[in-house]
């Protein structure tokens, strides 16, 4: 069957992290393939600990399943068509299948429901975020056993990625409405978890082996908004819920278990100017995921996004005053509708003059059922894609100045493989999956152990290229 997600963990890792006793023999076998962003893997999570709380096991292939659930991105055209192959495949190879996730909130332009217009044998389909209505419909078609075993599942559920790494979802939802996107009107406006909940999920984590937490949402630092910052408790003290008064408290837990707090999808308010003087002890990473998509102010007004690029260049210039070795990552797209040469030029010298590091560029894609189709203009494809072209181009050039600086320096780094010949790892500036990684050359240093994974240790950079670092063990 497919594996759970793309770059993902083996299914095996899934049962490993539930079992802490057997379940009955008898025990119903549900496969699962989860498919999108790190806020759906957290969805496909929570349906699998649920799952294990409730006695049934997870198949690793589609023959040894009962049934499979498929968890699905609907947010661009491509993303559509690998669920809605996904789908097909499941059908094919088990017979028994049931969608959730973005897609399955998505309607086409005549508003009938895509999964079951393409996929009829579906047993049944749900939105993102549904963990009650999914198990709802496996209860229908595949009734849980008779008596429920709770010890099999672990205090921090049941996780999709290694062992040292996790991630935290704190919100679902948007109040942006961006002219290109569409998740609002799949995942709704923004929903903020209670803090406190967070807080005990972040420790049983942590307690669990973690040592880096990924905090995710569709947007960070609008936490809190949806419930006016309204107080919370943790460890029995009141506690705003609030993005930097959520930073401030994951900060103080991850010194306690000597662990990193890394932030994703931060939009520029200014508040978060009081998030960069907790990046200085190591634990809360000197790292901002900050997606801003564009730089000219007309082109940032037609994608209906929340603030100017000049605002955006002052504000990146006054972290990095505050915290130098700051990393900042973030996406853009080249030839939005309208997008003008000079306004991708204007873009350009943005990116010279922020010096982004970590960057991501997408041609602009139309998504059905987004306002942007509307736009006059459009952009022809081939200018769409050698825009995007120059940017990355552009891009090369800046990173691998910025990685060339870090040679001869000390970095601290996280180990996610060990291989025979090298270790792979990470520092603070390297997300996994999306950014780069630090080769770790493993030579034999007398009274020194071979690193493990889910370690930290120190090394000394070597030699770097516009993406990776490589270095000795210090």
């Amino acid at each position: 069957m497919p594996e759970l997600r793309r770059n993902p963990v083996p299914a095996a890792n899934v049962q490993e992290a539930g079992a802490s006793a057997a379940a009955p023999a008898a025990a119903p076998k549900v496969g699962f393939v989860s498919l999108g962003c790190p806020k759906a893997l957290v969805d496909s999570e929570q349906i699998l600990t649920q799952l294990r709380a409730e006695g049934y096991q997870t198949a690793k292939s589609y023959d040894g399943a009962d049934l499979v659930i498929v968890n699905t991105c609907g947010f661009i055209d491509a993303a559509v068509q690998e669920s809605l192959d996904a789908i097909g495949e499941a059908l094919a190879e088990n017979g028994k299948v049931i969608v959730t996730g973005c897609l399955g909130a998505k309607k086409d332009a005549s508003g009938e429901d895509i999964i079951t217009k393409v996929h009829p044998k579906v047993l049944a389909v749900t939105g993102p975020h549904a963990v009650a209505e999914v198990m709802n419909s496996v209860h229908t078609h595949l009734p849980k056993p008779h008596d429920p075993f709770l010890d099999l599942v672990p205090d921090h559920g049941i996780k999709l990625t290694p062992k040292h790494y996790a991630y935290l979802k704190i919100s679902e939802g948007c109040n942006h409405r961006c002219s290109f996107c569409i998740i609002p009107s799949m995942r709704g406006d923004l929903v903020s978890r209670p803090i406190g909940d967070l807080m005990v999920e972040a420790e049983n984590l942590f307690k669990a082996g973690v040592k880096e937490l990924l905090v995710i949402s569709q947007d960070t630092s609008a936490y809190g908004v949806d419930v006016k910052f309204r107080t919370g408790f943790w460890n029995g003290r009141p506690v705003k819920t609030h993005m930097t008064q959520l930073v401030e408290c994951l900060g103080q837990l991850a010194k306690q278990y000597g662990a990193w707090v890394r932030l994703h999808y931060v939009y520029p308010y200014p508040h978060v100017d009081q998030v960069i003087p907790l990046m200085g002890d190591g634990h809360v990473l000197p790292y901002l995921d900050i997606p801003l998509q564009h730089a000219h102010p007309d082109v940032l007004k037609r994608m209906k996004r929340p603030a100017s690029g000049e605002k955006n260049l002052d504000r990146i210039q006054a972290w990095r005053k505050m915290n130098p070795i700051l990393t900042i990552r973030s996406t853009f797209i080249a030839g939005f509708p309208g997008e003008t040469e000079a306004e991708f030029e204007y873009l350009l010298e943005f990116l010279k003059e922020a010096q982004i590091d970590r960057l991501g560029c997408f041609a602009y894609s139309p998504v059905e059922g987004a306002t942007a189709n509307e736009l006059p203009d459009p952009v022809p494809q081939e200018v769409r894609e050698e825009r995007r072209a120059r940017v990355m181009l552009l891009q090369e050039e800046i990173s691998a100045k910025r990685l060339q600086a870090k040679v001869g320096k000390t970095l601290r780094v996280l180990v996610d493989e060990v291989g025979p010949r090298e270790a792979i790892g990470r520092s603070a500036a390297d997300a996994p999956e999306i950014d780069g990684v630090v080769h770790i050359k493993r030579a034999l240093v007398p009274g020194k152990a071979k690193p493990a994974v889910g370690e930290f240790i120190d090394v000394v950079v070597t030699k770097a290229d516009a993406h990776d670092l490589w270095a000795t063990v210090a």
